[in-house]
């Protein structure tokens, strides 16, 4: 059922983006390559955060997915990487084709003790936070209302940032079972506040046990016992 229902909002949402959502603009590409290139004078400051936000939200995902990646059959850095550019509409098939996995099994390398770290977490909530204050000390919210009913770019863009905040959850249980920290109020919290949740969380999880395989069969077999 879990994976049937996120193969049918990864169809639905992409059905709306390509065919329902209000079409392209003819500065759409120009808008793209100001933003990526930091030309941001005379675009408004709300596009501008929102659309540097949809970066630092692949990266928030990538602090979970390559983690939860060392127990799936399937690369999650190909879907992480692929985060970047498209957001949602490349983590929801990895959601959607992954396993539960509950425990971290294996020795942390050099990323994914940077992944791991609270100070990772730290850094990209003070960019985030940057962010968001640019986005909301200049921005003009009738400009964006209008460029979100007109514009693809926009809508889209907007609707996928949404998204990335509903899903984050579908990893967030496996990873703090991974820490051994059971704490329902916490996960509700993290769930419940967009964006700077999921930061915080990061900013203060248990770093992951450096456990190898015979550790953890040993550790199942106590249990079982």
């Amino acid at each position: 059922m879990r994976k049937i229902i996120f193969w049918s909002i990864w169809v639905g949402f992409s059905v709306y983006a390509f065919v329902f959502a209000p079409p392209n603009q003819p500065d759409t590409f120009e808008l793209i390559k100001n933003l990526s290139t930091a030309q941001w004078e005379g675009i408004n400051p709300l596009i501008v955060s929102l659309f540097n936000l949809m970066g630092v939200f692949p990266l928030i995902y990538s602090c979970m997915m390559f983690i939860d990646g060392k127990g799936q059959k399937i690369p999650a850095w190909l879907f992480a990487s692929f985060s970047f550019g498209v957001g949602a509409f490349a983590l929801l098939p990895y959601l959607a084709l992954r396993e539960a996995n509950p425990d971290f099994v294996g020795k942390k390398n050099i990323f994914i003790k940077l992944l791991d770290s609270r100070i990772t977490g730290i850094l990209l909530s003070i960019g985030a936070i940057v962010l968001v204050s640019y986005g909301l000390q200049g921005g003009n919210w009738s400009d964006f209302f209008q460029q979100w009913q007109n514009d693809r770019f926009i809508h889209v863009m907007s609707l996928d940032f949404c998204m990335l905040c509903l899903l984050f959850p579908a990893l967030l249980g496996d990873d703090m079972a991974k820490r051994n920290m059971k704490n329902q109020t916490l996960f509700w919290l993290v769930t419940l506040i967009p964006l700077f949740g999921p930061l915080a969380y990061l900013s203060v999880r248990k770093p992951l046990p450096d456990n190898n395989q015979e550790e953890l069969i040993t550790k199942q077999q106590a249990v079982a016992n």
